[in-house]
Protein backbone atom coordinates (compact mmCIF):
# COMPACT_ATOMS: atom_id res chain seq x y z
CA UNK A 1 0.00 0.00 0.00
CA UNK A 2 1.29 3.51 -0.85
CA UNK A 3 1.65 5.53 2.32
CA UNK A 4 5.19 6.28 3.55
CA UNK A 5 7.30 9.34 4.34
CA UNK A 6 10.74 9.10 2.73
CA UNK A 7 12.17 11.98 0.69
CA UNK A 8 14.79 10.28 -1.45
CA UNK A 9 14.80 7.22 -3.67
CA UNK A 10 17.85 5.89 -1.89
CA UNK A 11 15.73 5.37 1.16
CA UNK A 12 12.93 3.66 -0.71
CA UNK A 13 12.96 -0.09 -0.38
CA UNK A 14 9.58 -0.49 -2.04
CA UNK A 15 6.52 1.54 -2.90
CA UNK A 16 5.00 0.93 0.50
CA UNK A 17 7.41 3.43 2.05
CA UNK A 18 6.30 6.38 -0.05
CA UNK A 19 4.17 9.26 1.12
CA UNK A 20 1.95 10.83 -1.52
CA UNK A 21 1.75 14.59 -2.04
CA UNK A 22 -1.52 13.98 -3.87
CA UNK A 23 -3.37 10.92 -2.57
CA UNK A 24 -5.53 10.79 -5.70
CA UNK A 25 -2.48 9.38 -7.49
CA UNK A 26 -2.10 6.56 -4.99
CA UNK A 27 -4.51 4.08 -6.67
CA UNK A 28 -2.70 4.42 -10.01
CA UNK A 29 0.69 4.04 -8.34
CA UNK A 30 -0.56 0.99 -6.49
CA UNK A 31 -1.60 -0.53 -9.82
CA UNK A 32 1.86 0.15 -11.21
CA UNK A 33 3.41 -1.63 -8.26
CA UNK A 34 1.36 -4.74 -8.98
CA UNK A 35 2.79 -5.17 -12.47
CA UNK A 36 5.45 -7.87 -12.44
CA UNK A 37 8.64 -6.72 -14.18
CA UNK A 38 10.32 -8.75 -16.91
CA UNK A 39 13.95 -9.03 -15.89
CA UNK A 40 17.02 -10.56 -17.38
CA UNK A 41 20.57 -10.76 -16.12
CA UNK A 42 21.60 -7.38 -17.47
CA UNK A 43 18.73 -5.27 -16.24
CA UNK A 44 17.64 -6.60 -12.87
CA UNK A 45 19.25 -3.91 -10.73
CA UNK A 46 18.79 -0.75 -12.73
CA UNK A 47 15.26 -1.56 -13.88
CA UNK A 48 14.20 -1.81 -10.27
CA UNK A 49 15.85 1.57 -9.65
CA UNK A 50 13.90 3.05 -12.58
CA UNK A 51 10.68 1.86 -10.98
CA UNK A 52 11.60 3.32 -7.61
CA UNK A 53 12.62 6.66 -9.10
CA UNK A 54 9.36 6.76 -11.04
CA UNK A 55 7.41 6.04 -7.88
CA UNK A 56 9.34 8.76 -6.09
CA UNK A 57 8.43 11.32 -8.78
CA UNK A 58 4.79 10.25 -8.70
CA UNK A 59 4.77 10.65 -4.94
CA UNK A 60 5.93 14.25 -5.34
CA UNK A 61 3.60 15.01 -8.24
CA UNK A 62 0.01 16.11 -8.34
CA UNK A 63 -2.87 14.95 -10.42
CA UNK A 64 -3.32 17.41 -13.31
CA UNK A 65 -6.41 19.55 -13.11
CA UNK A 66 -7.84 22.33 -15.22
CA UNK A 67 -6.15 24.79 -12.92
CA UNK A 68 -2.83 23.71 -14.45
CA UNK A 69 -1.98 25.73 -17.56
CA UNK A 70 -0.92 22.69 -19.58
CA UNK A 71 -4.14 20.88 -18.70
CA UNK A 72 -6.60 23.77 -18.53
CA UNK A 73 -8.66 22.51 -21.47
CA UNK A 74 -8.39 18.77 -20.92
CA UNK A 75 -10.28 17.21 -18.03
CA UNK A 76 -8.71 13.91 -16.96
CA UNK A 77 -10.62 13.57 -13.69
CA UNK A 78 -12.20 10.35 -14.98
CA UNK A 79 -8.86 8.69 -14.28
CA UNK A 80 -9.12 9.29 -10.55
CA UNK A 81 -12.84 8.60 -10.43
CA UNK A 82 -12.51 5.14 -11.98
CA UNK A 83 -11.43 2.03 -10.10
CA UNK A 84 -8.95 0.49 -12.53
CA UNK A 85 -7.29 -2.86 -12.05
CA UNK A 86 -4.12 -4.33 -13.56
CA UNK A 87 -4.45 -6.10 -16.90
CA UNK A 88 -4.34 -9.86 -17.08
CA UNK A 89 -2.45 -11.87 -19.64
CA UNK A 90 -4.89 -12.88 -22.34
CA UNK A 91 -4.53 -14.83 -25.54
CA UNK A 92 -5.96 -13.59 -28.75
CA UNK A 93 -6.03 -15.19 -32.16
CA UNK A 94 -3.85 -13.96 -34.98
CA UNK A 95 -6.85 -13.11 -37.14
CA UNK A 96 -7.99 -10.59 -34.52
CA UNK A 97 -5.03 -8.43 -35.51
CA UNK A 98 -5.95 -8.32 -39.19
CA UNK A 99 -7.17 -4.74 -38.85
CA UNK A 100 -3.68 -3.61 -37.77
CA UNK A 101 -1.35 -5.89 -39.69
CA UNK A 102 0.69 -4.33 -42.47
CA UNK A 103 1.86 -6.39 -45.42
CA UNK A 104 5.26 -4.73 -45.26
CA UNK A 105 5.83 -5.79 -41.63
CA UNK A 106 4.64 -9.41 -41.78
CA UNK A 107 8.06 -10.57 -40.56
CA UNK A 108 9.17 -7.47 -38.65
CA UNK A 109 6.44 -7.03 -36.06
CA UNK A 110 6.26 -6.95 -32.26
CA UNK A 111 2.91 -7.40 -30.54
CA UNK A 112 1.96 -6.45 -26.99
CA UNK A 113 -1.51 -7.35 -25.71
CA UNK A 114 -2.65 -5.19 -22.79
CA UNK A 115 0.98 -4.11 -22.43
CA UNK A 116 2.21 -7.72 -22.14
CA UNK A 117 4.54 -9.07 -24.81
CA UNK A 118 3.13 -11.81 -27.03
CA UNK A 119 5.85 -14.01 -28.48
CA UNK A 120 3.29 -16.07 -30.40
CA UNK A 121 1.99 -13.07 -32.33
CA UNK A 122 5.36 -11.43 -32.94
CA UNK A 123 7.56 -12.17 -35.90
CA UNK A 124 10.98 -10.65 -36.58
CA UNK A 125 12.63 -13.29 -38.76
CA UNK A 126 13.25 -11.08 -41.77
CA UNK A 127 15.27 -8.39 -40.03
CA UNK A 128 18.95 -8.08 -40.96
CA UNK A 129 21.96 -8.31 -38.67
CA UNK A 130 22.74 -5.25 -36.64
CA UNK A 131 19.29 -4.37 -35.36
CA UNK A 132 17.58 -5.75 -32.27
CA UNK A 133 13.79 -5.80 -32.21
CA UNK A 134 12.24 -7.47 -29.18
CA UNK A 135 11.22 -7.07 -25.56
CA UNK A 136 13.34 -6.65 -22.44
CA UNK A 137 13.59 -10.35 -21.68
CA UNK A 138 15.04 -11.07 -25.13
CA UNK A 139 17.79 -8.47 -24.92
CA UNK A 140 21.30 -9.93 -24.82
CA UNK A 141 22.86 -9.33 -21.41
CA UNK A 142 25.43 -6.85 -22.66
CA UNK A 143 22.76 -4.77 -24.37
CA UNK A 144 20.46 -5.03 -21.35
CA UNK A 145 23.22 -3.55 -19.23
CA UNK A 146 23.79 -0.76 -21.77
CA UNK A 147 20.09 0.04 -22.02
CA UNK A 148 20.38 1.84 -18.71
CA UNK A 149 21.87 4.71 -20.76
CA UNK A 150 18.62 5.08 -22.70
CA UNK A 151 15.56 3.73 -20.91
CA UNK A 152 14.17 6.48 -18.64
CA UNK A 153 17.04 8.74 -19.68
CA UNK A 154 14.54 11.33 -20.88
CA UNK A 155 11.35 10.44 -19.04
CA UNK A 156 12.45 11.91 -15.72
CA UNK A 157 11.79 15.43 -17.05
CA UNK A 158 8.26 14.72 -18.23
CA UNK A 159 4.85 14.84 -16.57
CA UNK A 160 3.42 12.72 -13.79
CA UNK A 161 2.04 10.15 -16.24
CA UNK A 162 5.54 9.48 -17.57
CA UNK A 163 6.67 9.06 -13.97
CA UNK A 164 3.79 6.64 -13.45
CA UNK A 165 4.95 4.66 -16.49
CA UNK A 166 8.47 4.50 -15.05
CA UNK A 167 7.03 3.29 -11.77
CA UNK A 168 5.05 0.58 -13.51
CA UNK A 169 7.54 -0.44 -16.15
CA UNK A 170 7.39 -4.20 -16.48
CA UNK A 171 8.42 -4.69 -20.08
CA UNK A 172 9.22 -2.62 -23.14
CA UNK A 173 9.49 -2.81 -26.88
CA UNK A 174 13.11 -2.21 -27.82
CA UNK A 175 14.20 -1.27 -31.35
CA UNK A 176 17.92 -0.75 -31.44
CA UNK A 177 19.95 -0.24 -34.63
CA UNK A 178 23.72 -0.45 -34.32
CA UNK A 179 26.15 1.98 -35.92
CA UNK A 180 25.72 2.49 -39.68
CA UNK A 181 23.03 -0.17 -39.95
CA UNK A 182 20.40 0.84 -42.47
CA UNK A 183 17.13 -1.10 -42.42
CA UNK A 184 14.80 -0.39 -45.30
CA UNK A 185 12.06 -2.76 -44.17
CA UNK A 186 9.61 -1.00 -41.81
CA UNK A 187 9.26 -2.29 -38.26
CA UNK A 188 5.88 -2.36 -36.56
CA UNK A 189 5.28 -2.30 -32.82
CA UNK A 190 1.63 -3.05 -32.14
CA UNK A 191 0.18 -2.26 -28.73
CA UNK A 192 -3.26 -3.79 -28.86
CA UNK A 193 -5.74 -3.51 -26.03
CA UNK A 194 -8.32 -6.14 -25.23
CA UNK A 195 -10.89 -4.33 -23.07
CA UNK A 196 -12.44 -6.37 -20.29
CA UNK A 197 -15.62 -6.11 -18.26
CA UNK A 198 -13.84 -4.14 -15.54
CA UNK A 199 -11.68 -1.11 -16.45
CA UNK A 200 -8.00 -1.96 -16.73
CA UNK A 201 -4.92 0.29 -16.65
CA UNK A 202 -2.19 -0.54 -19.15
CA UNK A 203 1.40 0.69 -19.18
CA UNK A 204 2.84 0.66 -22.71
CA UNK A 205 6.54 1.36 -23.14
CA UNK A 206 8.78 1.67 -26.17
CA UNK A 207 12.37 2.75 -26.72
CA UNK A 208 13.89 3.30 -30.16
CA UNK A 209 17.60 3.87 -30.68
CA UNK A 210 19.35 4.72 -33.93
CA UNK A 211 23.06 4.75 -33.28
CA UNK A 212 25.49 6.86 -35.30
CA UNK A 213 24.78 6.56 -39.00
CA UNK A 214 21.94 4.09 -38.47
CA UNK A 215 18.55 4.42 -40.13
CA UNK A 216 15.19 2.64 -39.86
CA UNK A 217 11.43 3.11 -40.17
CA UNK A 218 9.21 2.52 -37.14
CA UNK A 219 5.42 2.20 -37.02
CA UNK A 220 4.05 2.47 -33.49
CA UNK A 221 0.42 1.39 -33.62
CA UNK A 222 -2.14 1.54 -30.78
CA UNK A 223 -5.48 -0.20 -31.30
CA UNK A 224 -8.09 -2.39 -29.65
CA UNK A 225 -9.47 -5.83 -30.42
CA UNK A 226 -12.99 -5.28 -31.65
CA UNK A 227 -15.72 -6.91 -33.66
CA UNK A 228 -16.02 -3.85 -35.83
CA UNK A 229 -13.99 -0.73 -36.28
CA UNK A 230 -11.12 -0.80 -33.81
CA UNK A 231 -11.81 2.73 -32.59
CA UNK A 232 -15.34 1.84 -31.49
CA UNK A 233 -16.46 -0.07 -28.37
CA UNK A 234 -17.89 0.73 -24.96
CA UNK A 235 -15.47 -0.89 -22.50
CA UNK A 236 -13.43 1.64 -20.55
CA UNK A 237 -9.69 1.21 -20.12
CA UNK A 238 -6.66 3.45 -19.66
CA UNK A 239 -3.46 3.17 -21.68
CA UNK A 240 -0.56 5.16 -20.25
CA UNK A 241 2.01 5.10 -23.05
CA UNK A 242 5.59 6.33 -23.10
CA UNK A 243 8.09 6.23 -25.96
CA UNK A 244 11.69 7.37 -25.82
CA UNK A 245 13.59 7.99 -29.05
CA UNK A 246 17.32 8.45 -29.44
CA UNK A 247 18.81 9.48 -32.78
CA UNK A 248 22.58 9.62 -32.62
CA UNK A 249 24.90 11.68 -34.92
CA UNK A 250 24.07 11.17 -38.59
CA UNK A 251 21.29 8.81 -37.58
CA UNK A 252 17.87 8.84 -39.21
CA UNK A 253 14.50 7.67 -37.96
CA UNK A 254 11.17 7.81 -39.75
CA UNK A 255 8.59 7.36 -36.99
CA UNK A 256 4.86 6.83 -37.57
CA UNK A 257 2.51 6.76 -34.58
CA UNK A 258 -1.12 5.70 -35.03
CA UNK A 259 -3.61 5.97 -32.16
CA UNK A 260 -6.87 4.09 -32.70
CA UNK A 261 -7.86 3.14 -29.17
CA UNK A 262 -11.38 1.78 -28.62
CA UNK A 263 -14.26 4.24 -28.43
CA UNK A 264 -14.40 4.26 -24.62
CA UNK A 265 -10.65 3.96 -24.19
CA UNK A 266 -8.41 6.63 -22.71
CA UNK A 267 -4.85 7.16 -23.77
CA UNK A 268 -2.34 9.52 -22.19
CA UNK A 269 0.86 9.30 -24.22
CA UNK A 270 4.30 10.84 -24.04
CA UNK A 271 6.90 10.74 -26.81
CA UNK A 272 10.28 12.27 -26.12
CA UNK A 273 13.05 12.54 -28.72
CA UNK A 274 16.74 13.28 -28.38
CA UNK A 275 18.39 14.26 -31.65
CA UNK A 276 22.17 14.52 -31.92
CA UNK A 277 24.26 16.39 -34.47
CA UNK A 278 23.43 15.93 -38.17
CA UNK A 279 20.55 13.59 -37.37
CA UNK A 280 17.20 13.41 -39.14
CA UNK A 281 13.90 12.61 -37.43
CA UNK A 282 10.40 12.57 -38.86
CA UNK A 283 7.24 11.92 -36.87
CA UNK A 284 3.86 11.37 -38.52
CA UNK A 285 1.11 10.89 -35.95
CA UNK A 286 -2.51 9.96 -36.59
CA UNK A 287 -5.09 10.29 -33.78
CA UNK A 288 -8.56 8.86 -34.31
CA UNK A 289 -9.64 6.73 -31.38
CA UNK A 290 -10.56 6.92 -27.71
CA UNK A 291 -13.06 9.02 -25.82
CA UNK A 292 -10.14 10.98 -24.39
CA UNK A 293 -6.58 11.10 -25.65
CA UNK A 294 -3.58 13.27 -25.09
CA UNK A 295 -0.20 13.03 -26.77
CA UNK A 296 2.70 15.11 -25.53
CA UNK A 297 5.70 15.31 -27.86
CA UNK A 298 8.94 16.70 -26.49
CA UNK A 299 11.74 17.04 -29.02
CA UNK A 300 15.22 18.16 -28.03
CA UNK A 301 17.83 18.97 -30.65
CA UNK A 302 21.15 18.35 -28.95
CA UNK A 303 23.55 19.05 -31.81
CA UNK A 304 24.12 21.29 -34.83
CA UNK A 305 22.51 20.81 -38.24
CA UNK A 306 19.64 18.75 -36.91
CA UNK A 307 16.55 18.26 -39.04
CA UNK A 308 13.11 17.57 -37.52
CA UNK A 309 9.77 17.07 -39.26
CA UNK A 310 6.51 16.76 -37.31
CA UNK A 311 3.31 15.91 -39.17
CA UNK A 312 -0.01 15.19 -37.49
CA UNK A 313 -3.65 14.47 -38.25
CA UNK A 314 -6.41 14.33 -35.64
CA UNK A 315 -9.89 13.27 -36.72
CA UNK A 316 -12.69 13.31 -34.15
CA UNK A 317 -16.44 12.83 -33.99
CA UNK A 318 -19.12 12.19 -31.37
CA UNK A 319 -17.96 13.58 -28.02
CA UNK A 320 -14.29 12.67 -28.38
CA UNK A 321 -11.59 14.89 -26.89
CA UNK A 322 -8.05 14.82 -28.22
CA UNK A 323 -5.19 16.97 -26.98
CA UNK A 324 -1.85 17.33 -28.74
CA UNK A 325 0.97 19.12 -26.96
CA UNK A 326 4.33 19.56 -28.67
CA UNK A 327 7.48 21.18 -27.40
CA UNK A 328 10.49 21.59 -29.69
CA UNK A 329 13.69 22.82 -28.12
CA UNK A 330 16.48 23.99 -30.40
CA UNK A 331 19.76 24.62 -28.64
CA UNK A 332 22.30 24.58 -31.48
CA UNK A 333 22.90 26.43 -34.77
CA UNK A 334 21.58 25.39 -38.18
CA UNK A 335 18.66 23.38 -36.89
CA UNK A 336 15.47 23.02 -38.90
CA UNK A 337 11.93 22.20 -37.81
CA UNK A 338 8.95 21.73 -40.10
CA UNK A 339 5.70 21.14 -38.24
CA UNK A 340 2.20 20.78 -39.67
CA UNK A 341 -0.71 19.50 -37.58
CA UNK A 342 -4.24 19.19 -38.96
CA UNK A 343 -7.51 18.51 -37.15
CA UNK A 344 -10.91 17.49 -38.52
CA UNK A 345 -13.59 17.79 -35.87
CA UNK A 346 -17.28 16.90 -36.12
CA UNK A 347 -20.37 16.56 -33.89
CA UNK A 348 -19.59 17.82 -30.36
CA UNK A 349 -15.98 16.66 -30.35
CA UNK A 350 -13.13 18.85 -29.19
CA UNK A 351 -9.57 19.09 -30.42
CA UNK A 352 -6.74 20.85 -28.64
CA UNK A 353 -3.39 21.76 -30.13
CA UNK A 354 -0.66 23.44 -28.14
CA UNK A 355 2.64 23.70 -29.96
CA UNK A 356 5.73 25.44 -28.67
CA UNK A 357 9.01 26.03 -30.49
CA UNK A 358 11.83 27.47 -28.41
CA UNK A 359 14.68 29.17 -30.30
CA UNK A 360 17.23 30.40 -27.74
CA UNK A 361 20.25 32.59 -28.43
CA UNK A 362 22.44 29.57 -29.12
CA UNK A 363 20.19 28.41 -31.96
CA UNK A 364 21.44 30.82 -34.63
CA UNK A 365 20.61 30.14 -38.30
CA UNK A 366 17.52 28.17 -37.29
CA UNK A 367 14.78 27.57 -39.81
CA UNK A 368 11.53 26.76 -38.01
CA UNK A 369 7.98 26.59 -39.35
CA UNK A 370 4.89 25.59 -37.41
CA UNK A 371 1.30 25.52 -38.68
CA UNK A 372 -1.91 24.18 -37.18
CA UNK A 373 -4.85 23.91 -39.60
CA UNK A 374 -8.32 22.95 -38.37
CA UNK A 375 -11.51 21.97 -40.14
CA UNK A 376 -14.78 22.26 -38.27
CA UNK A 377 -17.63 20.14 -39.59
CA UNK A 378 -20.25 20.98 -36.97
CA UNK A 379 -21.43 24.08 -35.14
CA UNK A 380 -21.04 22.17 -31.84
CA UNK A 381 -17.48 21.02 -32.50
CA UNK A 382 -14.69 22.91 -30.74
CA UNK A 383 -11.10 23.76 -31.54
CA UNK A 384 -8.54 25.15 -29.11
CA UNK A 385 -5.26 26.04 -30.72
CA UNK A 386 -2.21 27.75 -29.30
CA UNK A 387 0.85 27.86 -31.56
CA UNK A 388 3.73 29.37 -29.65
CA UNK A 389 7.10 30.52 -30.92
CA UNK A 390 9.71 31.84 -28.50
CA UNK A 391 12.72 33.41 -30.23
CA UNK A 392 15.79 34.86 -28.54
CA UNK A 393 18.26 34.25 -31.38
CA UNK A 394 18.60 37.13 -33.86
CA UNK A 395 19.62 35.40 -37.09
CA UNK A 396 16.83 32.95 -37.76
CA UNK A 397 13.96 32.27 -40.12
CA UNK A 398 10.85 31.34 -38.15
CA UNK A 399 7.12 31.36 -38.82
CA UNK A 400 4.03 29.97 -37.17
CA UNK A 401 0.28 30.20 -37.41
CA UNK A 402 -3.10 28.57 -37.03
CA UNK A 403 -6.28 28.47 -39.09
CA UNK A 404 -9.80 27.36 -38.25
CA UNK A 405 -12.31 27.02 -41.08
CA UNK A 406 -15.36 25.19 -42.32
CA UNK A 407 -16.05 23.60 -45.67
CA UNK A 408 -16.39 26.38 -48.18
CA UNK A 409 -19.81 26.66 -49.78
CA UNK A 410 -18.20 27.91 -53.00
CA UNK A 411 -16.01 24.84 -53.23
CA UNK A 412 -18.95 22.51 -52.66
CA UNK A 413 -20.97 24.42 -55.23
CA UNK A 414 -18.12 24.13 -57.74
CA UNK A 415 -17.86 20.38 -57.28
CA UNK A 416 -21.63 19.98 -57.53
CA UNK A 417 -21.57 21.96 -60.75
CA UNK A 418 -19.19 19.28 -62.05
CA UNK A 419 -21.70 16.50 -61.36
CA UNK A 420 -20.98 15.46 -57.77
CA UNK A 421 -23.76 15.27 -55.23
CA UNK A 422 -23.49 17.10 -51.90
CA UNK A 423 -22.26 14.03 -50.03
CA UNK A 424 -19.50 13.21 -52.49
CA UNK A 425 -18.42 16.82 -52.72
CA UNK A 426 -17.96 17.05 -48.95
CA UNK A 427 -16.13 13.72 -48.96
CA UNK A 428 -13.75 14.92 -51.61
CA UNK A 429 -12.88 18.13 -49.76
CA UNK A 430 -12.36 16.42 -46.40
CA UNK A 431 -10.28 13.63 -47.91
CA UNK A 432 -8.13 16.18 -49.69
CA UNK A 433 -7.60 18.06 -46.41
CA UNK A 434 -6.32 14.89 -44.75
CA UNK A 435 -4.30 13.73 -47.75
CA UNK A 436 -1.52 16.23 -47.13
CA UNK A 437 -0.63 14.35 -43.93
CA UNK A 438 -1.51 10.82 -45.03
CA UNK A 439 0.49 11.33 -48.21
CA UNK A 440 3.68 11.62 -46.18
CA UNK A 441 3.30 8.01 -44.97
CA UNK A 442 5.61 5.97 -47.17
CA UNK A 443 4.20 2.54 -46.26
CA UNK A 444 1.53 1.84 -48.91
CA UNK A 445 -0.70 -0.53 -46.93
CA UNK A 446 -0.76 1.81 -43.94
CA UNK A 447 -1.45 4.85 -46.06
CA UNK A 448 -4.28 3.08 -47.87
CA UNK A 449 -5.78 1.78 -44.64
CA UNK A 450 -5.78 5.17 -42.96
CA UNK A 451 -7.13 6.86 -46.08
CA UNK A 452 -10.03 4.42 -46.01
CA UNK A 453 -10.56 5.19 -42.32
CA UNK A 454 -10.82 8.90 -43.05
CA UNK A 455 -13.24 8.25 -45.87
CA UNK A 456 -15.32 5.93 -43.66
CA UNK A 457 -15.52 8.51 -40.86
CA UNK A 458 -16.38 11.42 -43.13
CA UNK A 459 -19.59 12.94 -41.99
CA UNK A 460 -22.94 12.85 -43.66
CA UNK A 461 -23.94 15.96 -45.51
Amino acid sequence: MVMATDTSTAAIADFSKITMTDVSLAPLLRLAEELTPVFNAGSTGWLREVRLQGAYRVSHGTFPTRRDEDWRVTDVSILKETAFRPPTQVSIQAYELDAFNLDETAASRLVFVNGIFSDELSETSSLPEGIFVGNLAALPSEKAAELVNYLSGQSRNLDVFAALNDAGIHDAAVIWAEKNVVVEQPIQVLFVSNPEDAPIAIQSRCVAIAESGASFNLVEYYGAVSQGCSDQGEDLYFNNALTEVWVKPNGQLNHIRVQREAGAGIQIGNTVIDQAQDSRYKLTEINMGGQLSRHTVTLNQTGVQTDSILKGLTMLSGSQVSDTHTSVNLNHPHGTVDQLHKCIVDDSARSIFNGKVDVPQAAQMTNAAQLNRNLLLSSKARIDTKPELQITADNVKCAHGATVSQLEADEIFYLRSRGLNEYDARHLLIDAFAAEILGSITIPSLQNGLTNCVACRTIEA
